[in-house]
């Protein structure tokens, strides 16, 4: 989906300022450990599904709801991986509107269908065997996002705070 309706309201009354907004983000494999990818319109490169909840929406329906207006595929979450957000954690789109976001990020599987981009969002979507991600050209959060997924295993990841010790 395009710039939820909430949000374009808002845009009325800010501008292109910086808004901080709730997110979601899904690391969805299949059976056969396949992750899927999907390659995002705007950025141009490839990108885990994910994307902004809308108001009243729990974090869980967000995620189904991206992977399956993304993919196509219907997503059973198994854990949360991780909250990230801060540095690295912002985007400027070609309109000039910024956002910056903190992602409850999830992990899922996957049904036996196929990924169809929506052509909308994503360009393309696919299952991808972790030794075929090496040749994408995968945006920096997305391999924020998995680095966690990796580097913590079944424990939900957090950063440590920097301030407040």
């Amino acid at each position: 989906m395009p710039t939820p309706k909430f949000l374009a309201q808002l845009r009325e009354k800010v501008g292109h300022e910086l808004i901080l907004l709730p997110t979601v983000v899904v690391i969805a494999r299949d059976s056969a450990g396949r992750l899927l990818m999907v390659h995002d319109k705007d950025s141009g490169a490839w990108t885990l599904p994910g994307g902004i909840m809308e108001p009243d929406e729990a974090p869980a329906d967000a995620a189904v709801r991206e992977v399956f207006e993304e993919t196509g595929m219907q997503a059973r979450l198994t854990r949360i991986v991780g909250v990230i957000g801060g540095r690295g954690c912002e985007t400027t789109y070609a309109n000039g509107d910024r956002i910056a976001w903190v992602a409850t990020v999830f992990a899922a599987m996957l049904g036996n269908e196929s990924p169809t981009a929506d052509g909308v969002e994503t360009v393309d979507a696919k299952l991808f065997m972790p030794h075929e991600l090496q040749s994408l050209d995968i945006r920096a959060d997305s391999l924020r996002f998995l680095s966690a997924e990796q580097m913590h295993g079944i424990a939900a990841y957090f950063e440590p705070p920097e301030r407040w010790g």
